[in-house]
């Protein structure tokens, strides 16, 4: 078989394109998509754990540190101590994030509506509940996998 011809790979490319579209289309602010996506998260739920927050973006530990790291230089979140747990810190975004991020995100509405202009209104939410439906059977996947470990 060839790998044009893998779900696995044709998701995952479409992905990734998309992904370098976003990265193009965000150049001019000096800002990732994955950078992005932590002052959204931080949007929607300010003042969360390190921890937290990279669960709500799919990150790991690491990689959650590095970006923070990224977007501190950059002014745009910081970081306190958490007095209920002086072992973690907590993590906020300032004005100027925010400020970015409203600028971010309907540049980001605007690049995934061009790419889905093909498609009928129904057809988008079928493929959004479909994709959907792949994630949660591959999240089933990996739990038990790992219990099995």
């Amino acid at each position: 078989m060839k790998m044009e011809n893998s779900f696995g790979f044709v998701l995952n490319h479409a992905g990734r394109r998309m992904t370098q579209l976003l990265n193009v289309s965000f150049q001019p602010y000096d800002i990732t998509t994955e950078q992005w996506v932590v002052l959204s998260r931080l949007v929607e739920e300010d003042g969360i754990t390190q921890k937290l927050l990279a669960i709500r973006a799919e990150k790991d530990q690491t990689n959650i540190t590095r970006i923070l790291d990224q977007l501190e230089r950059k002014g745009l979140v910081e970081r306190r101590a958490n007095e209920t747990d002086r072992r973690s810190f907590l993590t906020y975004i300032t004005d100027q994030g925010r400020a970015l991020n409203d600028i971010l995100t309907p540049i980001e509405r605007r690049v995934i509506a061009s790419l889905l202009s093909q498609f009928s209104e129904e057809q988008v939410h079928l493929l959004r509940n479909m994709l959907s439906q792949v994630t949660n059977k591959a999240n089933e996947g990996i739990k038990e996998l790992e219990a099995r470990q």
